[in-house]
């Protein structure tokens, strides 16, 4: 079974110095996203989700187009959600996020004030994958290792979502405990693409990262995270 995993382009967060809530891609964006498509083109995929958001949905629309399918929007990819900043100075949001990094670890699960807690971010996205995955035929076997049952291992999907998301997704499938700083853990640019690959074992299968944000696809200029 193959994921590929894409993060959205560049995102529009700072319009004539105030925040913007669900941005839109800027000009960046959109040729990241254009290249992002050519490259995965020519791939077989047997579904697409892309998250409900405005920065994911314009990644896709290239993608989909290409593809000659119809969006397919899956809400339970959705990031973790930030305060309400629309309309405020940036460096609002930016002093947020300088305290949220300087708290000591374990402080960092309740997340910015306003917004959703990390604890409860992460446990949305595994629930949410859990249900998905099972959907699928792809279901955690009992036990300590992370070994899964998978009944077509053919299967090949892709997602296009956030750093967040992505992130914990990677967590779950590959076994790791979840840490409040999912993002750091996985440094994945814009409009990269993530690839985790199931591989069988004598009782089950298991999952391994067989690429990384992978960037190759987009000129130095247009490489941001």
């Amino acid at each position: 079974m193959r994921l590929v995993l894409v993060r959205h382009g560049e995102p529009e967060w700072v319009r004539n110095g105030l925040s913007v809530d669900n941005p839109p891609l800027t000009e960046r964006g959109h040729r990241q996203a254009r290249l992002a498509a050519d490259s995965l083109s020519q791939e077989r995929f047997d579904e697409v989700h892309v998250s409900p958001l405005t920065r994911a949905r314009q990644t896709a629309a290239p993608l989909f187009e290409a593809l000659g399918r119809e969006e397919h929007v899956s809400h339970w990819l959705e990031e973790i959600r930030n305060p309400v900043w629309h309309g405020s100075p940036s460096d609002k949001a930016e002093l947020a996020f300088q305290e949220e990094r300087s708290r000591p670890s374990h402080l960092r699960w309740e997340g910015l004030e306003g917004g959703e807690a990390v604890r409860d971010f992460v446990a949305r996205i595994r629930e949410a994958a859990g249900l998905f995955l099972a959907e699928r035929g792809i279901e955690r076997l009992a036990g300590d290792l992370p070994l899964w049952r998978i009944e077509r291992p053919e299967q090949h999907l892709a997602l296009v979502a956030h750093a967040g998301t992505n992130s914990c997704l990677l967590s779950h499938l590959l076994g790791l405990d979840p840490v409040p700083w999912e993002w750091d853990r996985f440094v994945i640019g814009h409009a990269s693409v993530t690839t985790i690959q199931s591989y069988e074992m004598g009782d089950g299968h298991t999952f391994g990262l067989t690429r990384l944000s992978d960037v190759e696809h987009l000129d130095l200029s247009d490489r941001t995270y």
